[in-house]
């Protein structure tokens, strides 16, 4: 299967982009109206998703570069070619998440229920975006055999993209896009509940996509590393205990603490 989605002449228009920017638009869709139920400042959240997309992106290639910094010592001009791939999810939501606490501090921002309006349009972006990798060939598990990929029910065209290397790869891109997207469902259903606490959605975020990145990691057999240590496990187990103490954090509040509005009244505005 082609990476390009068209090429004319010289120019390679790749489907990696495309799925990318799917799931940028889908989360951008979500996020507004999900911030619209807390704000009516619609300036505010284009800010919020137009620089905390940036400082993402920027964070997640940094991140990968990072830990392949042999490879762009020696191809030092392929470190701008994010088109080719090597955008590191877990930059893009630590550089992501420090532009949302300065900028909140800014705006005279609670984060945490930012975080929560955010959350749902994140996630089902992380599943979309999974199928970036796939058309590129990347966040594969191990080597496996034909027959285990026809076990799985697979459709002729994911199985024929998974043979890398020599080798038919189990699709670990598939199982995180599908958990990402259960996680997704999750929150949107648990956003309704009347006793759900600001900041909790994002515990609930953060303890899911730590689990799901913890396990589906033991199969990957492109990852990250830190000499023996898969970085995405570690960072994953971060998450979990983050999550767990949101998430309980502000279990006990008053019922009308999840009325609060998205911006106080503030000079900043």
């Amino acid at each position: 299967m082609t990476k390009d989605f068209i090429r004319i002449g010289s120019i390679h228009i790749r489907w990696y982009s495309i799925i990318l920017m799917i799931a940028v638009i889908s989360a951008y869709l979500i996020i507004c109206k999900e911030a619209r139920k807390k704000t009516t400042k619609d300036d505010l959240i284009v800010n919020i998703i137009f620089y905390g997309l940036l400082f993402g992106i920027l964070g997640a290639r940094f991140y990968y570069v990072l830990f392949n910094m042999n490879y762009y010592m020696n191809n030092p001009l392929e470190i701008f070619m994010t088109w080719n791939g090597g955008l590191a999810i877990h930059g893009g939501l630590l550089f992501g998440l420090l532009f949302l606490i300065i900028y909140s501090k800014k705006k005279n921002i609670n984060i945490l229920l930012l975080l929560d309006i955010i959350t749902p349009g994140l996630i089902i972006a992380q599943a979309i975006g999974r199928w970036g990798n796939f058309f590129n060939q990347e966040a594969y598990g191990r080597a496996v055999s034909l027959s285990f990929l026809k076990k799985l029910c697979l459709p002729n065209f994911i199985i024929q993209n998974m043979y890398i290397d020599g080798h038919y790869r189990e699709p670990t891109f598939l199982y995180e896009s599908f958990f990402s997207f259960v996680g997704f469902l999750i929150i949107i259903l648990l956003r309704k509940k009347r006793n759900i606490k600001v900041g909790q959605l994002t515990g609930i975020y953060l303890i899911w996509y730590g689990i799901e990145r913890l396990v589906i990691e033991t199969f990957r057999s492109d990852s990250l590393m830190f000499g023996n240590i898969k970085i995405a496990q570690l960072i994953s187990i971060i998450f979990i205990l983050t999550g767990v103490f949101l998430y309980n954090k502000n279990r006990k509040k008053d019922k009308f603490y999840n009325n609060e509005v998205l911006q106080k009244e503030s000079k900043n505005v």
